[in-house]
């Protein structure tokens, strides 16, 4: 499992320490105890107000409004942006939680870091962190103050950070260098759970009741919420196959006619056109009907076998070409000679490769050069689409705002400004995922595909 997602680091926390045997409901209660006790105990006297905080995810901590004093990093799974959709709270009766405040950076949760919730905490006097980790009926709360894992989980939630969101980590080390040195409570550990002990025994049936029904409602809310993506997503995989069978046949039919000698040449053209967008349309909503499929049932790493990535992309250029100087886009692709062969699906990884480029220049328009190099990269190759201005620059207009995109389900986003459908951040990720590939965002707003040598995985 690679050091780069939460759940490595939750194994790291859980390092001998015995398992628990908590159901999901009385790990909530420790959980939420737990920080108030860290605020309550720990945070007030004397008051810090130097200090860095990384939590996910975000609806676990709509009790802990101590974090705003100190600058964090959070993040959060496309359902909870799509289910909360709110900037100022992570819940809905949470109105007093500003996780959209300007001292916070929200970043994407992936598939593999996993849905349970931890908090590191670092002050110059307090370095501390909590997660809820572990099987069901065997849930367990761990805190760690060791200087050791500390250390070493600091260590590799600066490397996500740089790979989530390289700007930002240059100001983390300077935030770090401004607490320097740290020093951690003596006995932290020994202090906190006789405290965090003290407060579990001294909740009254009354609040354990207001609690549960809280938590009871909190998840019946979920499983709705659930239930009525499932239909979505049903629903989704329905339209897209329907969309694709009657445009299946226009291809068919063009492609019968194009067989024949005594065609115009004009005709003969706008067929070709034809036939371009008809399949450019077949694979876009064959990637929506997988995604959809994939987010209703995840499947692991499967059935993948060595495929050349160079030879790929050089089959698949003279096609992206054709598709591009339709919309008067140009295409220049740079490989580094020799390089080793990669596990994938060389059939679905061509139809995704050519959904990205469709995705990342469907709002460009003709003054722009599209950018992509394959390049070796330690134990990985890295695939990185970029764009330029036909001056040679960077300019704003590549960058694919966020901002601009609705978000109608963690499959499909949605621009109301230019009308386009296009697949989510999340499903992007989970498509690749599925192929062996890892998505990264670049700097001047790149993208970026690790995919894993053969050879270190077979």
């Amino acid at each position: 499992m690679s050091p780069l997602t939460f759940d490595y680091i939750r194994q790291q926390l859980a390092q001998d320490v015995p398992p628990g045997n908590n159901d999901e409901e009385s790990i909530w209660y420790q959980w939420i105890t737990a920080l108030d006790t860290l605020e309550e105990d720990f945070l007030i006297s004397p008051k810090s107000t130097k200090g860095i905080w990384f939590a996910a995810k975000l609806s676990a901590f709509y009790s802990a409004t101590f974090l705003e004093q100190f600058y964090g990093w959070a993040w959060k799974s496309q359902d909870e942006s799509c289910l909360h959709n709110s900037q100022n709270s992570v819940l809905p009766d949470a109105p007093n939680v500003r996780f959209g405040h300007s001292k916070c950076s929200i970043l994407p949760l992936k598939e593999t870091d996993g849905s349970d919730p931890f908090l590191v905490l670092i002050t110059p006097g307090l370095q501390i962190a909590l997660a809820i980790y572990g099987p069901p009926r065997e849930r367990q709360l761990l805190i760690r103050t060791d200087p050791k894992t500390i250390d070493s989980i600091l260590f590799q939630l600066s490397e996500r950070i740089n790979i989530d969101l390289p700007n930002e980590s240059e100001h983390l080390r300077l935030l770090l260098q401004d607490m320097a040195p740290l020093q951690n409570k003596q006995d932290l550990a020994l202090l906190f759970w006789p405290r965090l002990a003290q407060r579990l025994a001294k909740v009254r049936s009354s609040t354990l009741t207001g609690s549960s029904s809280i938590y009871s409602q909190e998840k019946q809310r979920q499983l709705a919420d659930f239930e009525a993506h499932q239909s979505e997503l049903v629903l989704l995989e329905a339209l897209s196959h329907e969309v694709r069978t009657p445009l299946a046949t226009i291809r068919t039919l063009i492609r019968s006619l194009l067989r024949r000698s005594d065609l115009a040449n004009i005709v003969r053209q706008r067929l070709i056109q034809i036939d371009g967008e008809c399949s450019e349309q077949i694979d876009r909503f064959g990637l929506i009907f997988h995604a959809a499929e994939l987010q209703r049932q995840p499947e692991s790493l499967q059935q993948l076998a060595r495929t050349n990535l160079s030879q790929l992309l050089l089959h698949l250029k003279p096609i992206w070409q054709q598709q591009l100087e339709r919309r008067g886009l140009r295409l220049v692709i740079s490989i580094t000679p020799e390089l080793p062969e990669i596990l994938s699906d060389p059939s679905r990884l061509e139809t995704m490769l050519g959904g990205l480029v469709a995705r990342y220049s469907r709002d460009l328009d003709s003054s722009h050069i599209i950018q992509l190099s394959l390049t070796s990269a330690g134990t990985r190759l890295k695939l990185q689409l970029g764009c330029k201005s036909q001056a040679g620059t960077i300019e704003p207009t590549c960058v694919q705002s966020n901002d601009k995109q609705a978000c109608l389900n963690p499959v499909l986003t949605w621009n109301p400004t230019t009308g386009s459908l296009q697949l989510s951040q999340e499903a992007t990720q989970r498509l690749f995922h599925s192929l062996g590939g890892q998505v990264s965002a670049g700097s001047s707003n790149s993208l970026i595909v690790f995919f894993p040598l053969a050879g270190e995985i077979c």
